[in-house]
Formats: C-alpha cells, sequence, structure tokens
C-alpha cells in the first residue's frame, strides 16, 4: 500500500509513509477480507478510510512542494499531488482491493465445492486467508505500480526518477 519508508537521512518522518497513518491505506484490504462476514455497506467505508489517507497523503505532497520556491514551482506542485494520488490510488486501494476480493471470493467458493465445512466456518477461513495475504501482496503491487508509472505517466513529466512527494531542487 504505501511506499516503504525513505532513508532521508536528518529529514522529518513523514506522517503518511513512516508512521502509523499508514496503515490507514490498508483499511479497503482489510474490508475486502471480512466481506463474507460483514455487511457491505462496512467495507465500502473501509474504502473511505483509504480513500482518505491517499487523498491526504497528495495534498500533503503537494503542501511540500509548495514550499520551495524557484521556477516550475506550480509544476512541481501539481506533479507532486498528481504522481502521489495516482500511485496511492493504485498501490493502496485499487489493485490491493481487487486482489483480496477475488482471492477471498475463490477461496470461499472452493471450499465451498472440496470441504464439508459449515460455511461459518468457510466464511472465518476465508477472512483468515484474505488477511494472511496482505503482507504478501503490498511489494509486488508497490513495485509493479512504480514500474507502471515509470513507463507511462512519469515520462510525461519527465519526472519518473523521483519518487512521489519529492520537491525538485531548486
Amino acid at each position: 500500500m504505501a511506499h516503504q519508508p525513505q532513508d532521508r537521512a536528518g529529514a522529518e518522518p513523514d506522517l503518511y509513509r513512516d508512521t502509523w497513518v499508514r496503515y490507514l491505506g490498508y483499511a479497503n484490504e482489510v474490508g475486502e477480507s471480512f466481506r463474507a462476514l460483514v455487511p457491505k455497506a462496512l467495507v465500502w467505508a473501509t474504502y473511505g478510510v483509504s480513500t482518505a489517507y491517499v487523498t491526504a497523503d497528495a495534498a500533503d505532497k503537494g503542501r511540500k512542494a509548495a514550499q520551495a520556491d524557484g521556477p516550475g514551482r506550480t509544476t512541481d506542485i501539481t506533479v507532486a499531488v498528481v504522481d502521489t494520488f495516482v500511485w496511492q490510488a493504485l498501490a493502496s486501494v485499487a489493485i490491493p482491493g481487487f486482489t483480496i476480493n477475488r482471492l477471498c471470493a475463490a477461496s470461499l467458493y472452493l471450499m465451498g465445492r472440496v470441504t464439508r465445512w459449515p460455511k461459518p466456518v468457510r466464511k472465518w477461513a476465508t477472512t483468515a486467508i484474505g488477511l494472511s495475504a496482505i503482507p504478501v501482496i503490498i511489494t509486488p503491487i508497490d513495485r509493479s505500480v512504480d514500474f507502471m508509472l515509470d513507463s507511462s505517466l512519469r515520462r510525461l513529466y519527465n519526472t519518473h526518477d523521483k519518487k512521489p512527494g519529492e520537491v525538485r531542487p531548486t
């Protein structure tokens, strides 16, 4: 979901990447893991939490870019917000949410076909599978989104060698 903490020697910790706040981005994966057990409205509420996290991180990176002076400041702000929002929306919400949703749906279906477990047991097992998959899928999804953006969107604004939220030196 969120980028791993950056090596920023002497830098102030990033609230959205280096603290417990980054785990708010995982809310929708947790919601998808519990989909078989909780009302769908609760699952959708977890997407609200993750989307709020993504939006707050993008706004924070825009605010940090706005603190720099010099030519191209408006462009730097726009790039910081857009890059962070797109990266986070894909890596923290859309792709992992879809992945956990499909994994849980498939596991519930398969357990119904190949076991004689009662439905409540199958639902709890599906939830356990979904929750245990979250740490496994994070890094491959993060790296894939990095590659995807480096190969596409970041080429448009010629900053594919920068991480989201970094401010260009003036």
